[in-house]
């Protein structure tokens, strides 16, 4: 069993309610079972897919909705999303029941927080469940074993059902399952989304550009779509959890760049999936781009599990200056350019110049993990 970093009972409290999203096959449900099976309390575990309860919290019939939790100190309902309007039905759960823990688990975040957000205001605590962090990892393995295996994190991802394979075939097989069957799946089964292989075009022509700028023009041209439509495809992607935006930090100097956007995937393996490469470092170009992309996401993962609040950027002037990733928190600037291969570089004399307050890092193989797992 491999150990999340959120312990539940630390996040769940009477009156309220906990959503935890994620990407499917993140492991939520198996969260959600582990601390159930240690409660004292009386619960009701039910699924958005069951037809009953979908009934019942689409009825908005408080009578109906209190008369299914009574008796009960707290109600989980895995898979919500399937549960049209659910946000409306918990927020007549808590409103009635203030003793009541309620726990929801989601894999579209697209749909399952436009259903809850105006209806829980106030009343819900979020929690984001990513493919296992290497801070996460630290619980089985020390820093020495997990930098031994780098090479295999920046191919293969990090996925549970992935670290937990036994060999690359499963490996490899699992992965190919997640990308044809899994991950699209919430995108698809949305009305009007109709364009299934320009939503997978548009996915594998980002995998091959993982950590440069692209614009909608240039996307749209390339996948054959208008601008409006690539854009809708990108936020639903991000949504989803495939992929994560980063927009262009400027304080309106001229040169600064930022009509373009870098996008990330949220698991290296799903982007090796995605483009069915899935060759040893020393055999591929992207070597660079792939470990660019892990420490972008890694960092991500450790800044919302310690809840460190900071906006991400990249940094990057018309005449090619450019900084991987800049973080602005507290009111002060953090820019660290990520370096796979051993060379010198300087902070750039413009970046410098303009932003003489902000500290500047290299992050590399060498210096990478504190980064990624440090508080």
């Amino acid at each position: 069993m491999l150990k999340r970093f959120y312990s539940l009972e630390n996040y769940i409290k009477a009156g309220k309610v906990t959503i935890i999203y994620g990407a499917r096959r993140t492991g939520k449900t198996t969260l959600l079972e582990n601390y159930l099976v240690n409660l004292k309390e009386k619960y009701k575990l039910d699924s958005g897919d069951n037809i009953r309860v979908q009934q019942i919290f689409n009825s908005r019939d408080p009578e109906v909705i209190l008369g299914y939790a009574e008796g009960y100190k707290l109600i989980a309902i895995d898979e919500a999303q399937q549960i049209s309007d659910i946000g409306m039905g918990l927020k007549i759960l808590i409103d009635h029941r203030h003793d009541l823990k309620v726990i929801a688990t989601g894999s579209s975040s697209f749909e399952l927080s436009q259903q809850t957000g105006e209806p829980l205001t106030g009343r819900k605590r979020t929690l984001i469940l990513y493919p296992l962090a290497q801070l996460e990892l630290l619980n089985k393995q020390n820093e020495f074993e997990l930098r031994e295996r780098l090479e295999d994190f920046l191919i293969f991802g990090s996925y549970p059902e992935v670290l937990t394979a036994g060999t690359e075939k499963e490996k490899k097989e699992i992965l190919n399952e997640l990308v044809g069957s899994y991950l699209f799946k919430d995108i698809f089964s949305l009305e009007k989304i109709k364009g299934t292989h320009q939503i997978f075009n548009l996915t594998k022509l980002l995998a091959h550009q993982i950590g440069k700028e692209v614009s909608l023009n240039e996307l749209a041209a390339q996948v054959k779509l208008d601008i409006k439509t690539v854009d809708k495809y990108l936020w639903l992607l991000e949504k989803a959890f495939i992929l994560k935006k980063v927009t262009g930090f400027s304080r309106n100097l001229r040169k600064e760049v930022v009509s373009k956007a870098k996008y990330y995937f949220c698991d290296t393996g799903i982007r090796n999936a995605v483009i069915s490469q899935y060759n040893k470092l020393n055999d591929r170009n992207d070597a660079g781009e792939l470990f660019e992309n892990f420490l972008f996401i890694e960092r991500l993962k450790r800044n919302d599990y310690y809840e460190i609040y900071c906006n991400s950027y990249f940094w990057r002037t018309y005449d090619q200056k450019e900084i991987d990733l800049i973080e602005e928190r507290e009111g002060k600037l953090f820019a660290f350019e990520f370096k796979w291969k051993d060379r010198k570089i300087k902070v750039p004399k413009d970046w410098a110049e303009n932003y003489p307050n902000s500290e500047f890092n290299i992050i590399d193989k060498q210096n990478y993990f504190p980064f990624i797992t440090k508080p």
